[in-house]
């Protein structure tokens, strides 16, 4: 068995990064004008934060994935870019910006996520519902996906604050709303990936999330960590009983030598493999491959699910 470290480190990957990994970096005109709603409004992005590898191509589609509540998070997840500390950041007028940048944009579908923020009494959870109605005042139809931290102790008063969002808009703009959270790993690595997390916190989100009218669960995993193929099918399992009607898998990249190796990469046969399996347990919608993110090509999921 190939250890798994406790501790980030600067240990080489276990092979080197095969031909199946390519990034498209992206030279369509619409990636100037993302990039300038994004900076003008003074936003931050996932997209940039966490490095992720398919900026260049999802910006050059003229979609993005807004990160609120500030680029400083309460975790150090070992596989995360994200930086890590006390933020001091809280900016009760992002939710107006972020509805500003979204119109400039002339988007269909966003997707909202955000750093943990373990020191506000409600995790940010009134960030997100604000944000929520915000945009649908702008737009009634306009499709809106959370990715959400696990808001440790305050679930049940975080879904309470988005679903009094939601009943408090007109009935036009009262459509589903996809909300996401990422389980990221298999139990076994929590320890070593997601210290202050927890499997079971990160279910319990997603079960309540999944039990509201209006709410689409939605949940993620990225793999090469060192999880086996039976501890992936049990993560497939445990979601689909909590509720979550859709999934994405991906391969773990490494951000920096300070980040957990990636101890596998995974042959784009094995996500087909996984993909099916997914839907076998009968998931509505599963995208999975090397570079799938759990935002990545989100706006389908409207085109062709809601």
């Amino acid at each position: 068995m190939i250890p798994i470290h406790t501790e980030p480190t600067r240990q080489p990957n276990a092979v080197r990064m095969p031909i199946w990994i390519r990034q498209n970096l992206g030279q369509d005109v619409h990636y100037g004008k993302t990039d300038a709603a994004v900076h003008e409004h003074r936003l931050h992005t996932v997209c940039e934060e966490a490095r992720c590898p398919n900026r260049g191509e999802c910006w050059s589609r003229g979609t993005a994935t807004f990160m609120l509540l500030g680029d400083i998070c309460t975790r150090a997840c070992g596989f995360c870019a994200v930086k890590t500390g006390k933020p001091v950041w809280l900016d009760a007028d992002e939710p107006k910006r972020v509805a500003e940048a979204v119109m400039a944009l002339q988007l269909r579908y966003i997707v909202l996520t955000s750093v943990n923020r373990d020191d506000l009494a409600d995790g940010g959870a009134g960030i997100f519902a604000e944000t929520l109605r915000q945009l649908r005042l702008r737009d009634g139809q306009i499709g809106v996906e959370f990715l959400t931290p696990d808001f440790r102790q305050n679930q049940v008063e975080a879904v309470v604050a988005v679903m009094t969002a939601l009943s408090d808009l007109p009935a036009t703009a009262r459509h589903d709303l996809v909300w996401g959270h990422n389980v990221e790993t298999v139990p076994r690595l929590y320890q070593t990936a997601r210290r202050g997390s927890k499997y079971a916190r990160s279910l319990s989100l997603l079960a309540w999330a999944a039990q509201q009218p209006g709410i689409v669960a939605k949940s993620a995993l990225m793999l090469g960590l060192g999880e086996t193929q039976d501890e992936v099918l049990s993560v497939l399992r445990d979601l689909r009983d909590a509720g979550v009607s859709r999934v994405s898998l991906g391969q773990y990249l490494r951000p920096s030598l300070d980040h957990l190796p990636v101890i596998e990469y995974i042959h784009p046969d094995k996500f087909t493999e996984y993909e099916n399996a997914a839907r076998a347990l009968g998931f509505d919608w599963v995208k999975a491959g090397p570079l799938v993110r759990s935002s990545y090509y989100a706006e389908e999921v409207q085109q062709s699910a809601l």
